[in-house]
């Protein structure tokens, strides 16, 4: 019953948030854990798009990658500030409902500009998904963070509108991170800097969940921000991309053979969303093209930790297994339900699970939050 269930649902959830589509380009990752089936579906899947025609190539932001249709390049406008703090949630939609009507103000804890960091903590930095915002995502997140001492910040990055290809999703006041990847990049950089000089701090912490997880990469490596970042932990996040239930990589396959069905797909969805489509510029740029110190390692940087969480429950970033990363020495890959079968929750519901709040707590600080906790979160249904 609630595999029929998350089934029907599926393409609704990726309308109301769309937090991620794109595969993984390259090898099959070898994650502990990870269900073979799945890597094996999702390599099968890889060998066949690349095995198409070569996209064109162009000049975007200043290197080189293969082009999608993308609409308007102009830059995004300074993130906007928020107004106001909205009330602590303990669910996704009754979060998303407070935010279409208060579409700009803040989750409680966070965007405070006076604080100061105490010693030994870095402020912490939330990038929410494609389809979000800063409030909806974080509104469980921030205020747990704000209490365990925090400074916490979290911009609403990414808004445009349906003329410059934001997607459908533009239409509600509260819809974010709808541009290109890259265009976001661009925003979040100046915020991040003003974060590091406002509060004096010479590292952050990030987190991200679905494309914010992306994206903070794709910043680290286009801005050299990973000499600004001391831990990153993501949650559902589109590292490799996903097949979004198939979708996606038919999308693709179909463009990488000279058919382009992704234009018209983009005006519904909007530019961050195709470019999380499988074996996308945006996935291929952030995981195969990197600079790496003398390392030798593809996709991680070895001067940042890593935490990324994943939910067998995952119905947006399909194979759920494809946010891992590889596991090299500063990577941890947990899965959600490992240790904690209760707790069900989805893309969505992920950053309102106790467990992922532990975890985040866990990873800054393991000597004052040694344990994580278990408890049952709900798929979908988070309220």
């Amino acid at each position: 019953m609630r595999s029929t269930l998350r089934g029907s649902l599926v393409a609704l959830v990726s309308v109301i948030v769309m937090c991620g589509a794109a595969a993984q380009a390259g090898p099959a990752l070898a994650v502990p854990g990870a269900e073979s089936a799945d890597a094996a579906a999702a390599q099968r899947l890889t060998d066949y798009i690349n095995a198409g025609s070569p996209a064109g190539r162009r000049a975007v932001n200043g290197f080189k990658h293969d082009a999608d249709w993308s609409g308007p390049t102009r830059k995004l406008p300074p993130i906007p500030s928020t107004v106001g703090v909205g009330p602590r949630q303990t669910g996704f939609w009754p979060a998303f409902a407070y935010s279409q009507v208060n579409p700009r103000v803040a989750p409680p804890g966070a965007n405070d500009w006076s604080c100061k960091p105490k010693a030994g903590q870095n402020p912490v930095v939330l990038l929410h998904g494609t389809w979000e915002n800063a409030y909806d995502n974080w509104a469980a997140f921030a205020p747990v963070l704000k209490k365990a001492g925090y400074c916490v910040f979290t911009p609403n990055y990414g808004r445009t509108d349906l003329l410059d290809v934001g997607g459908l999703g533009t239409i509600l006041p509260g819809t974010n991170g709808v541009a290109k990847v890259g265009r976001s990049a661009e925003q979040i950089d100046p915020y991040i800097t003003k974060v590091l000089a406002k509060t004096g701090a010479k590292k952050i912490n990030l987190i991200g969940h679905s494309q914010g997880g992306l994206l903070a990469r794709y910043w680290m490596k286009r801005f050299n921000g990973h000499l600004k970042v001391d831990k990153l932990i993501t949650y559902g996040a589109t590292n490799n991309g996903t097949t979004l239930d198939g979708i996606g990589w038919l999308g693709r396959s179909i463009n990488n053979v000279g058919l382009d069905v992704l234009a018209p797909v983009t005006l519904l969805v909007g530019s961050a969303g195709i470019d999380q489509t499988i074996d996308s510029p945006t996935v291929k740029y952030v995981n195969n093209r990197a600079p790496f110190h003398d390392s030798g390692q593809k996709r991680v940087y070895p001067d940042v930790e890593y935490t990324i969480v994943g939910s067998r429950y995952d119905e947006v970033t399909t194979p759920y297994d494809l946010t891992f990363l590889p596991g090299y020495r500063n990577v941890k890959n947990i899965t959600l339900q490992n240790g904690c079968e209760q707790d069900t929750s989805d893309h969505i519901s992920m950053s309102y699970s106790p467990r992922a709040l532990s975890i985040a707590l866990h990873t800054l600080d393991p000597q004052r939050y040694p344990k994580l906790v278990c408890s049952s979160s709900p798929w979908f249904f988070s309220f």
